[in-house]
């Protein structure tokens, strides 16, 4: 625990910390052939699952918690190697991220470094909650109505959209590395 830090921000810094191993040496092993491999149905390929998380948590820490702009439009413009960023909400989301999905192309190291970037930037964030009151930043709402979800907390946020979204998009990468015969989850 950091000088000063309140257990509970210490706790949701670590289980970021192991969300992020997790994802990143679940991802370690994958060619560009099997980040694009479109499985049948409407699964996600590898690599619009992967981008999808990280550019959505560049999005919820930047964006939704600090009101600043995003790596991806910021500091990392250009240079994340995404073909076309994910679309952002509005009408028909389901249909066009949908589209999207079926013809994003990541080139994985570049896109790793810019996923390194973005768990940093989540980690220096959390580090700035204040040791004393973090219950003040944690029960602060934020406006997820464009999402259909209505105002959250950014405790809710950092539980659900953050951590079970990075499992869950975890789950499904190692998935579909088994569907094309490869060991899914490092372990």
């Amino acid at each position: 625990m950091a000088n000063g830090e309140n257990r509970v921000i210490s706790h949701i810094r670590a289980q970021m910390k192991s969300a992020h191993w997790l994802l990143e040496e679940t991802i370690s092993d994958v060619s560009d052939e099997m980040a694009r491999f479109a499985p049948p149905g409407k699964a996600l390929s590898i690599g619009a699952a992967y981008v999808h998380y990280v550019t959505s948590e560049d999005w919820m820490v930047h964006s939704l918690f600090k009101g600043v702009a995003p790596l991806m439009g910021g500091a990392w413009a250009g240079r994340t190697g995404v073909s076309d960023p994910p679309p952002g909400p509005g009408d028909d989301w389901a249909t066009r991220f949908e589209a999207w999905c079926r013809r994003v192309r990541v080139d994985l190291p570049a896109f790793r470094a810019y996923a390194k970037a973005v768990y940093e930037a989540t980690d220096a964030y959390l580090a700035t909650l204040p040791a004393a009151l973090p219950d003040a930043e944690l029960s602060r709402e934020v406006d997820l109505s464009a999402m259909g979800m209505g105002k959250k907390t950014v405790g809710f946020v950092l539980d659900n959209a953050l951590l079970g979204h990075a499992y869950c998009h975890c789950g499904e990468i190692s998935a579909i590395k088994g569907v094309q015969g490869k060991k899914g989850y490092p372990f």
